[in-house]
């Protein structure tokens, strides 16, 4: 090691799959000394004994674009490198063993023909055809997806490392990282026993020792250990190579063929935690001891299915840990809490199948300091406070693994490590019928049960147990006037002599308004794309207060901070917690509001205009009142410091009784927000969509000769014809379902997905919002007649375009 080195524009932390592969693309973007330090071997750590499945489909775009990557990148690594990877496209067949499952499939199958991934939908029989091992006796139908695959994961990781060292990358084995350097926020370099090495970026690819390396720097990263275990059969058979992989879910198992035998595992629905009290010193190539009792209820639900495996004689049981997270989903990008240090970690046992396209996306942030794309279902910055508790954590995670292989039911919501972050009205509500869901580890109510009803969510794809619910909660808002407590809203304050010029270089619209107004903007990125989508009031020349979305808490506040100008005296400040937020909405909300005011307030339309912001008092409480809306009616947000919520709450109940007023939760916000065509950010809008694309080009001050973030791609698109356009719309049969990620269609032609569905109890018919997607020409081309459907599940349904 006398050639050991002291600097390095890039240090990546891990020798396994994902970090090989990170620096594969990392020196093929250009990038030159990179250095890779493993502890022990490369591989050794979770790589070496992962199952090697590939499957690309997921229940987002681009994530499922992003495993897309590995199957590209697989299919040429060995050709390329000379070094055999293992991989073989013999594809991937999923069952479907009751009636919910097939829907499932079925659903799958339309969201697969949205992202442009072939799937077919097969009979028990032609199932059997592919994989003749099988009993079908319970079969009820499955799924067939050609370009899915298999690799030896310890050769497709050495693969990649001879490619990323061809590229000039330094790949150091047998280094231990003892410690990650921090100068003022910034990560600067790493420790090790041979000494520390300065670098550009810190980029930590460890696995589950990814968590205790960067605690101590105060940079959470949200995964635990848990056992999984599979066995290695003898040769079998009718078990051929080309063999395609297989997922019953229903028997919670997956198979695929190795060495004429085949791997058989399984995720059970009592999972074990593994290395609570920490993972062991020197654990390198090893594996945990073998728990048969433990596997034994998955055996037996194989061998129903594969008979062979009576006789088959079994090689290994193969108990090893891999690292997990709290939703199921890998954890990748920048971490918030410093500058300079990016994750790739918490792969859930799919590792292999995302590595060779998470690298990709991770060394493509890594040199754009920014994501290449929408990451946001595995963007690091998606946690918050909870994700900071290893016990909350491993809680949440053992829930999300035992369902690994559970129906996703359309608003199913998780219920371990509950309740954790409540608002001062969790009781009054909850003994007022709300059922509960959770965001960011808030209790939210989702909505109210009337007497004799139950408060429970029942899964299903159809009509929802609390359809009636939300009509009656939506019809009040509509109507008469509800009450909503927002309470989980994430809330900033920026204060500084410069506040306003930062808000005004990061901000899409323009908030240089005088105190007490409102501005709606986005904060975008440098391709115009929509990163923050949320409401800035200015209550004083060097004062504004900030409000976004429950889930965007971290992302934002992060986004804000890392894009205010050097130099600028401008200052964030997360005030979340010290104000809990009811909404007041419907077109009786303003005699509510004055009945309930105990100092002279004038809520005019004239005094008190939307887009306004004023102070006000209600039972003694100071109030931050916002006149706006997300449901499209007249209301107000009214802020109010925590200690006063529930006083404030029983003074507008009182005040609101008269006048018919309601709790209301947030099944009835997303009805209403639907039929006003309100955007979301994170299925709506987000970083790949531009405000021309999703119709708020009205909220951007492009025409000002003003200078901010995203400013030159948007000029560069405004008056340009449209290559994607978001588009509302609606379906006669109110029966039809729908829940997003339904295939639009023009004439019979695929043309992009729906982003976001429900049901508009006002209208009396189903709402869907969805790209309109046109990869050569623009898409007027539709808009000449009106063929739209929508393929829901099986079914091709017919759909109107309203705007």
């Amino acid at each position: 090691m006398h050639d050991f080195p002291t600097s390095a524009r890039a240090v990546i932390i891990g020798g396994g799959i994902v970090g090989c592969a990170t620096a594969y693309h990392l020196a093929r973007l250009g990038w030159r000394d990179i250095v890779l330090l493993e502890r022990h071997k490369l591989t050794s750590g979770s790589t070496f004994h992962a199952a090697g499945l590939v499957g690309q489909l997921r229940s987002n775009a681009n994530i499922t674009q992003l495993l897309g990557h590995s199957v590209a990148l697989y299919a040429t690594l060995e050709a390329e490198t000379g070094l055999a990877t293992g991989w073989k496209q013999n594809g991937g067949l999923r069952l479907a063993c009751t009636p919910d499952r097939w829907t499932e499939l079925q659903r799958q199958a339309a969201t697969a023909r949205s992202f442009g991934l072939e799937m077919h939908l097969l009979s028990p029989a032609e199932a059997k055809s592919l994989w003749p091992l099988m009993d079908i006796t319970d079969v009820i139908g499955a799924a067939f997806l050609p370009s899915d695959g298999q690799a030896n994961p310890s050769d497709i990781t050495q693969s990649l490392a001879r490619g990323a060292r061809m590229a000039g990358a330094r790949i150091i084995e047998d280094i231990a990282v003892t410690g990650i350097t921090l100068t003022g926020n910034r990560a600067t370099g790493v420790t090790t026993p041979q000494g520390a090495i300065a670098c550009e970026a810190v980029i930590v690819c460890a696995g589950q020792w990814s968590r205790d390396l960067c605690a101590p720097i105060g940079v959470a990263v949200p995964l635990v250990s848990v056992q999984h275990q599979y066995i290695v059969t003898e040769a079998i058979p009718g078990v051929t190579p080309t063999l395609p992989t297989l997922r019953d879910p229903d028997r919670l198992t997956y198979y695929k063929e190795e060495v004429g035998g085949l791997v058989m595992g399984g995720y059970e629905p009592n999972p074990i935690p593994w290395a609570v009290e920490g993972i062991p010193q020197g654990f390198n190539f090893q594996l945990l001891n073998s728990d048969w009792d433990h596997f034994q209820p998955i055996m037996e639900l194989a061998v129903g299915r594969v008979p062979a495996l009576l006789t088959a004689g079994v090689k290994t049981l193969l108990n090893g840990p891999e690292s997990f997270t709290p939703d199921g989903n890998f954890i990748l990008g920048a971490a918030p809490e410093c500058h300079g240090l990016f994750i790739g970690a918490g792969f859930n046992a799919f590792g292999i199948a995302a590595g060779g396209g998470a690298g990709k996306a991770l060394a493509e942030w890594v040199a754009g300091n920014e994501p290449p794309y929408d990451l946001w279902p595995v963007d690091i910055r998606r946690f918050g406070r909870p994700h900071r508790d290893v016990a909350w954590v491993r809680t949440r995670t053992l829930e999300a693994y035992a369902r690994h292989y559970a129906i996703a039911w359309p608003h199913e919501e998780y219920h371990s490590a509950r309740p954790a972050r409540r608002s001062p009205l969790y009781a009054v509500l909850r003994d007022a019928g709300a059922c509960f869901g959770e965001k960011l580890g808030w209790e939210r109510p989702n909505w109210f049960a009337a007497p004799g009803e139950i408060p429970a969510d029942e899964p299903g794809f159809g009509r929802p147990n609390w359809f009636d619910a939300v009509a009656r909660e939506h019809h009040a808002t509509r109507n008469a006037v509800a009450l909503f407590d927002q309470s989980s809203f994430a809330k900033f304050e920026m204060i500084g002599r410069d506040a306003e010029a930062a808000l005004s270089y990061i901000c899409a619209n323009d908030i240089r308004v005088p105190p007490g107004k409102l501005v709606y903007t986005q904060m975008l990125n440098h391709r115009g794309g929509i990163e923050c989508d949320l409401t800035i009031a200015r209550l004083a020349p060097e004062h504004f207060y900030i409000v976004t979305g429950t889930g965007f808490a971290t992302h934002d506040f992060d986004w804000i901070t890392r894009h205010i100008p050097q130099g600028h005296d401008a200052h964030l400040i997360d005030v979340t917690s010290g104000f809990a937020t009811l909404s007041l909405m419907g077109p009786r909300a303003r005699a509510v509001l004055a009945a309930a005011t105990t100092a002279p307030a004038d809520l005019s339309d004239a005094a008190f205009p939307f887009a306004a912001a004023r102070a006000i008092f209600i039972a003694g409480a100071p109030i931050r009142a916002l006149r706006v809306s997300y449901v499209g009616e007249l209301g107000w947000e009214l802020h109010v410091p925590t200690e006063f919520t529930l006083t404030v709450y029983a003074a507008l109940m009182a005040a609101g009784a008269p006048h018919g007023i309601v709790n209301a939760g947030y099944r009835a916000i997303d009805s209403l927000r639907l039929e006003k065509a309100y955007r979301a950010w994170g299925s709506d809008i987000g970083p790949d969509h531009t405000p021309l694309e999703a119709g708020l080009g009205w909220a951007v001050k492009d025409r000002k000769p003003l200078d901010f973030l995203g400013a030159e791609a948007i000029r560069a698109q405004r008056g340009q014809p449209l290559r994607k356009r978001l588009c509302g719309f609606t379906v006669d049969d109110p029966a039809i379902t729908l829940i997003g990620r339904e295939t639009i269609r023009h004439n019979g032609i695929p043309v992009g997905w729906l982003s976001s569905g429900g049901f508009g109890h006002t209208i009396g018919k189903p709402i869907g919002f969805g790209y309109l997607r046109a990869p050569s020409g623009t898409i007027d081309t539709y808009f000449t007649t009106p063929a739209f459907t929508l393929d829901v599940g099986s079914r091709t349904v017919a759909c109107a375009r309203q705007w």
